[in-house]
């Protein structure tokens, strides 16, 4: 994937997850990606991934940053 919007995903130390249960597919805009984190870091957060970090293309856009369910 060298395409769009997308996100990657890390545990609470800082090692890559993956899964079939994650997106992993490129978003076609930025909003378009923040949008579905919005209504997904819940499950993500609930799944193990502890921060996402955001890239376009293959450049890093910010990241990574820590989901917490408030508690």
């Amino acid at each position: 994937m060298t395409d769009g919007w997308r996100w990657t995903y890390e545990d609470a130390h800082g090692t890559p997850v993956s899964g079939v249960e994650l997106v992993t597919t490129a978003f076609p805009t930025q909003s378009d990606a923040e949008s579905w984190l919005g209504e997904q870091w819940r499950s993500l957060f609930a799944g193990g991934v502890a921060a996402v970090t955001l890239h376009r293309h293959d450049t890093r856009v910010y990241g990574p940053m820590l989901l917490s369910d408030g508690g």
